[in-house]
């Protein structure tokens, strides 16, 4: 495949995430700090990713904002609806801007898959972006999600963190493990994992 493809496609993704109105401390669009982080982990994950796999980890949250929470029902069922159709959306955004990028059908399709978290587990492409987004949850983003739902008992945060751990392979536990969190964060971690073990 022309390099020139996947350079393109990376702008055209890039360029996407800088739309997004939030914005983090430093001023960057959230979705832009988010890909960097994505593709940060996959490199640790994986030491010869592809640039394929580079390229779909940089599209894991493709135009999430457009979506918000809000639009569909509270609850765990409203979440899952919302979360779902994320996938799918993103994945076909994905999709179309590889295309448009040059990069192959067969190429594009199979970024597809892995942003909709077809395969989970079966697809080693699939895996090392979930692998990476409960990596960058637990690194970045537990913090800030606690803090918005500062209602929640500790019960429920460790039981959060369990699910987010049972998500992870072997490799991504082991990094996950070796994070320097803030103790509220690592305890919660920690007894989330003594819990599942």
């Amino acid at each position: 495949m022309n390099t020139s493809s996947y350079a393109r496609a990376r702008e055209l993704i890039d360029q996407a995430h800088a739309a997004d109105p939030s914005r983090e401390a430093s001023g960057r669009p959230a979705e832009l700090v988010y890909a960097d982080n994505m593709e940060r982990w996959v490199g640790k994950l994986v030491p010869d990713a592809s640039p394929l796999l580079r390229l779909a980890a940089r599209a894991q949250h493709l135009e999430r904002w457009t979506v918000a929470r809000a639009s569909y029902p509270e609850g765990k069922a409203g979440y899952f609806a919302w979360r779902k159709f994320l996938y799918v959306k993103q994945a076909e955004r994905a999709r179309e801007l590889l295309l448009a990028a040059g990069v192959g059908a067969d190429e594009a399709g199979e970024v597809a898959v892995w942003v909709s978290k077809q395969e989970m587990r079966a697809n080693a492409g699939t895996q090392a972006l979930e692998d990476a987004a409960c990596l960058v949850f637990l690194e970045s983003e537990i913090g800030k999600f606690a803090a918005a739902h500062a209602d929640y008992s500790q019960e429920k945060f460790v039981e959060i963190v369990r699910k987010t751990w049972k998500k992870m392979s072997p490799r991504a536990q082991e990094l996950a493990l070796a994070l320097e969190l803030p103790d509220a964060i690592a305890a919660l971690v920690k007894q989330a994992v003594g819990g599942a073990a």
